[in-house]
């Protein structure tokens, strides 16, 4: 009786070990694809996750909300009118929810750092990787200078003395670098309040310019859509004689400047592996954040086209201040004097809030690149709280170039900087989709059902194919107008990411000998968080009001 349990037992620890054998074997078939180094090269890092999901919402909410809607927005008006100017918004925004929706799906996958660079070199080939990363970061890393000199002259709204220029620059660079070097805790709590007080803004404008419109301003006129029929839903680009023709460039006009407003929404996707339970808060954030904008800027640009005529002589106006705004436009029209100054340091507020988060998207992505050996492995030195200070101070050491301002001789120079990666963000946008294609290819070969991904739509891979297509269209069209009229300088402006893009990624497969790494190759296991390492059990709501505030952000 004894032999026969010995035997029992002996045939259970057998099976135990064979079914063992088994798992570890499919696991490692599931591996794929290594690279040479795995232990640099699936480096976790050392970033700490310190955002909680307000701060992601609030992050990207942020990020896109800046001057562009409340001053670029006048110049899309100015451009194509108002029916033109919300074709061009709206179609951009699907392009954004598109992008937004594939590269979600990644980083709630994998929340691990390098974010969308570092998933091309995992999934499509290290040199597309090397030149979107690269790309990428000098975008941002010169867009960090450049919205503080636009802080600055939104400050010559109150003093025009030229002379404070270099004070002011000074002092609101300072301020960037406390929010940077702080920690990412204290950067997320900043945003918040930037992102309430443009959120608060917009709002106010929106039901401001409703009752304008309504007729409630102090002289009770009623406008409607007044303006949609004189002088007209559609504006000329003046480069063509045929009149729809023209209609349909002006509105291309708009495309373009809709897209540079839109960048960094990808951030939800960027911070993933630096926020508390990456894979729910990025599910969660990917849909709210993207209603909540398309209603702040459809509405926007509806609301400025029903308040201001395309050809009104303000909107000509060449100021970079809340002068220039559609919604102060519309605002002193109605006879109402003390709201201009109130917006102008809204959009103060705004314009700082975008250089902060500048320089974090762009630290985060040099830091990845460093430690995935893209880029000097010194940037990957981190403080013992989790912020990549290498990486942060190398970012914050150029956006010194704001100082260019202060000297009228240098803005030429300062001028052609921010025009040679003006269209980063739209290669970004190419490259998260495309990568997207190869990683849901990968996992339908290897036998991964995409359904049990945290974060999965319904409709992909088609919205990467539709969001592909679309941002290749805007980086052609970018520079059209110059085939109308020509000018070297604008041309060169407008296209010579192109031929950077692909010194970068030619050079690198050259010199690195890399390759299109094949579907059943690809690791979806490497290197990659399990859900229990990442994701903390929710706390349950207290209330009804808990329950809402927790549903609100």
């Amino acid at each position: 009786m004894k032999a026969s349990r010995d035997e029992e037992r002996t045939i259970e620890i057998v099976s135990c070990n064979e079914q063992q054998d088994e798992l570890r074997s499919i696991e490692e078939a599931n591996r794929g694809h290594r690279l040479e180094d795995d232990s640099s090269t699936f480096d976790k890092g050392e970033l700490h996750r310190g955002l909680h999901q307000r701060h992601v919402q609030m992050i990207a909410i942020a990020g896109c909300i800046g001057t562009g809607l409340f001053l670029g927005s006048g110049n899309s008006l100015r451009t194509a009118g108002p029916l033109g100017a919300l074709i061009g918004y709206a179609l951009v925004c699907s392009v954004v929810y598109c992008t937004l929706c594939s590269v979600a799906e990644m980083a709630s996958f994998a929340p691990i750092s390098g974010s969308f660079p570092y998933y091309a070199t995992r999934w499509v080939d290290p040199a597309l990787g090397f030149a979107s990363g690269w790309i990428y970061y000098s975008t941002y890393a010169l867009a960090a200078p450049a919205e503080i000199s636009a802080s600055v002259i939104l400050l010559t709204y109150w003093d025009s003395n030229t002379n404070h220029i270099a004070l002011y620059t000074a002092i609101v660079w300072i301020v960037v670098c406390m929010f940077s070097l702080f920690g990412v805790r204290y950067f997320g709590e900043s945003e918040v309040v930037f992102a309430s007080i443009k959120i608060s803004l917009i709002i106010g404008l929106l039901l401001c310019g409703l009752v304008i419109d309504l007729g409630g301003g102090p002289r009770g006129d009623r406008i409607g859509f007044r303006f949609w029929k004189n002088p007209g839903a559609l504006n000329r680009a003046g480069l063509v004689d045929n009149i729809n023709t023209d209609r349909f460039l002006a509105i291309m006009s708009t495309i373009v400047q809709a897209a540079f407003s839109l960048n960094g929404m990808e951030l939800v996707a960027i911070s993933s592996s630096e926020t508390e339970s990456p894979r729910r808060n990025i599910k969660k954030a990917v849909t709210r954040v993207f209603y909540r904008l398309m209603a702040f800027y459809i509405l926007g640009i509806l609301m400025i086209g029903m308040l201001v005529a395309h050809n009104d002589p303000a909107l000509l106006n060449p100021s970079q201040t809340a002068a220039a705004s559609p919604f102060v436009i519309a605002i002193k029209r109605a006879g109402i004097e003390v709201l201009p100054s109130v917006i102008n340091a809204a959009i103060f507020t705004s314009a700082l809030s975008t250089s902060n988060t500048a320089v974090y998207l762009s630290s985060r992505i040099l830091y990845g690149l460093s430690l995935h050996r893209q880029a000097p492995r010194i940037l990957t030195r981190c403080t013992k709280n989790g912020l990549p200070i290498a990486a942060v101070g190398t970012t914050l050491a150029l956006s010194l170039l704001s100082f260019l301002n202060v000297r009228d001789g240098s803005q030429q120079v300062f001028t052609w900087l921010s025009g040679l990666v003006a269209l980063g963000s739209l290669f970004g946008w190419i490259t998260m989709n495309v990568t997207y294609l190869f990683f849901h290819r990968g996992m339908r070969v290897q036998n991964y059902d995409l359904k049990q991904n945290v974060y999965n739509h319904p409709l992909q891979p088609y919205l990467a194919v539709y969001g592909l297509l679309w941002s290749l269209i805007f980086v052609l069209i970018n520079g059209y107008a110059v085939f109308f009229r020509w000018n070297a300088s604008d041309f060169v402006i407008s296209y010579i990411n192109i031929p950077i893009f692909a010194l970068l990624y030619f050079g690198y497969k050259i010199i690195k000998r890399t390759k299109i790494i094949r579907p059943e190759e690809m690791d979806f296991v490497t290197g990659i968080p399990t859900l229990e390492e990442t994701e903390i059990p929710q706390r349950p709501t207290r209330n009804v009001f808990h329950t809402f505030i927790r549903w609100l952000v």
